[in-house]
């Protein structure tokens, strides 16, 4: 009878046993059925980690399940395209690309695969999309096109700059587009345009030193590869009492920039993750136009005052009271 009852038990735990080994195959079945989004980043700096956060966050808040797969090609061309075809090999529901490089190695290597471009200076020269005005077969995306005259022109009041340095990417689509606009911006406003390029950010510190003592200023266009490098640049730039003005708030608030006045990269993410939505949901990209954030509440004027002591200059007061972040003393605060 002992025997039996022994018997008994250890069919009972065996079938115990496989339930419970049942129960986790259907809980790693179910988990492999969600929809796989793609985020390719091109580089590490605070404004394209905000993007990838943003759309996260966006996501997340709409209450829609995905995993994701998070990858960065760390300024490397080759590796977004490997990175590309591992997205293709894993069938991802949708793809984002984090600024040029890696959006359009996406778009080349996907073409059965919604991809979403997020912080892309121009798509259409880009080659991303034929239009502005519509949305490609299985591409479309958010443009962070951003004021260049309005910056230049905030920087020259600031600093009365008559000559104006400019470091940029040469192999970088956005980097030219937006150094050409430069150019026409100083051309307009009378000021003489001095650039330097570089092909990697190693090459950042040797550009800065080539042009800082030919300029009275400093601009720093969204250039992905230049930011990554802020540090090399602003520390040759401060040793010479160069001001550096940045069209990206969120590297310039640890750095030493007069003042910057850009996009809330967040708010660009949170943007993105809504397409990524709508196109879960079934939109088709074609049926979306490249999107902008138009809004003034999207842009940040951040102004260093700490910098600006360094360097003998006073900033008005009119754009102190604009002003959305301050940094002084070594803080920033937001206003």
């Amino acid at each position: 009878m002992r025997k039996v009852l022994r018997a008994v038990a250890i069919v009972a735990l065996l079938m115990a046993a496989a339930g419970m080994a049942f129960a986790g195959g259907s809980s790693e079945s179910s988990a492999q059925k969600l929809p796989i989004i793609g985020i390719s980043q091109i580089v590490t700096h605070p404004a394209l980690d905000a993007v990838v956060k943003g759309v996260q966050d966006e996501l997340a808040a709409q209450n829609i399940n995905v995993t994701y797969d998070l990858q960065n090609a760390n300024g490397d061309p080759n590796t977004a395209k490997q990175i590309a075809n591992k997205f293709k090999a894993e069938h991802v529901a949708v793809a984002v690309g984090v600024a040029t490089p890696t959006a359009v190695a996406l778009a080349d290597t996907l073409k059965d695969i919604p991809v979403i471009f997020s912080a892309v200076t121009d798509p259409v020269g880009a080659g991303l999309v034929a239009s502005l005005d519509k949305g490609g077969k299985n591409v479309t995306g958010y443009s962070d096109m951003t004021p260049v005259k309005a910056q230049i022109e905030m920087l020259a009041k600031l600093a009365n700059v008559k000559r104006l340095g400019h470091v940029y990417t040469s192999s970088e689509q956005n980097a030219v587009t937006l150094a050409n606009m430069a150019k026409q911006a100083c051309e307009q406003l009378g000021i003489q345009f001095v650039s330097s390029t570089v092909t990697n950010s190693a090459e950042v510190r040797q550009a800065t030193q080539s042009i800082v003592g030919r300029v009275d200023g400093i601009y720093v266009s969204t250039d992905n590869t230049v930011v990554s490098a802020l540090p090399s640049l602003t520390e040759v730039a401060m040793q010479a009492k160069v001001p550096v003005f940045s069209a990206d708030p969120s590297s310039a608030e640890k750095y030493d920039v007069l003042a910057a006045y850009g996009f809330d990269y967040y708010a660009i993410g949170r943007a993105t993750g809504r397409l990524v939505a709508e196109v879960l949901k079934g939109k088709k990209t074609a049926d979306i136009p490249t999107q902008f954030l138009t809004d003034r509440k999207d842009l940040i004027l951040l102004v260093n005052l700490d910098v600006a002591k360094k360097l003998g200059i006073t900033l008005p007061q009119s754009i102190i009271n604009d002003a959305d972040k301050i940094v002084e003393n070594g803080k920033v605060r937001s206003k």
